[in-house]
């Protein structure tokens, strides 16, 4: 099995904003890819780093640069794959927000007997996505791609297993996410919110804050 991680470092992670600069945003996508590599390589799999930039990244990875959208870098992948590799290894796919990875859900996944296997994210996203043979199926990302690849699958009578994890379904797109880093996460993403000021405040509610360091 190799795997593959999407990444766009540029104006990444817009979404939080609100609470984070765009250096900060661009230095924690930089510590959760490398909390996901670390992990990954730790269950003896390959990595391959699609990205949109030239920018060398200092990680035990195969370095891919991509300027196309998601699913055509993603496409074209799999099929390159499929064409130069005989036999071709199967491919997980990994997003480059999932910092909760843990070599525990490398190995489930992997041990798996389906042909797909989905990890949805929230909102029906798919965070994770296992490939059994790359030539069989193509990815559709962004909006419910959850159900977008169950249906896929279907329809090339592949089959397939949802894997329904708490950990692999947290991604950081919204400043309440980082919540989940923070109480969860041992990684390099959680020590530097850590080092930003970053806490959890239990009262009533579970709240984000941000205090000096």
């Amino acid at each position: 099995m190799r795997a593959v991680i999407p990444l766009k470092i540029n104006n990444c992670k817009t979404r939080l904003s609100s609470v984070l600069s765009a250096s900060e945003r661009e230095d924690l996508t930089r510590a959760m890819l490398s909390d996901i590599v670390g992990t990954l390589r730790r269950s003896g799999v390959e990595v391959d780093l699609l990205s949109t930039s030239m920018e060398p990244f200092d990680l035990d990875v195969n370095q891919i640069y991509s300027d196309y959208e998601l699913n055509e870098s993603l496409n074209e992948y799999l099929s390159k794959t499929a064409k130069h590799r005989a036999p071709p290894p199967s491919i997980l796919i990994v997003m480059s927000d999932v910092p909760l990875l843990g070599e525990e859900h490398v190995r489930y996944i992997s041990e798996r007997p389906e042909e797909i296997v989905i990890a949805p994210g929230r909102h029906g996203g798919t965070n994770v996505l296992y490939i059994k043979n790359p030539a069989t199926f193509e990815v559709d990302y962004y909006g419910t791609s959850f159900l977008d690849h169950q249906a896929k699958a279907k329809e090339k009578n592949l089959t397939t297993h949802t894997y329904d994890s708490f950990y692999l379904s947290c991604d950081m797109d919204e400043p309440d996410d980082l919540i989940e880093l923070l109480i969860h996460g041992r990684g390099e993403a959680t020590m530097l919110l850590q080092k930003w000021g970053f806490k959890v405040r239990k009262d009533h509610m579970i709240d984000l804050v941000r205090e000096t360091p």
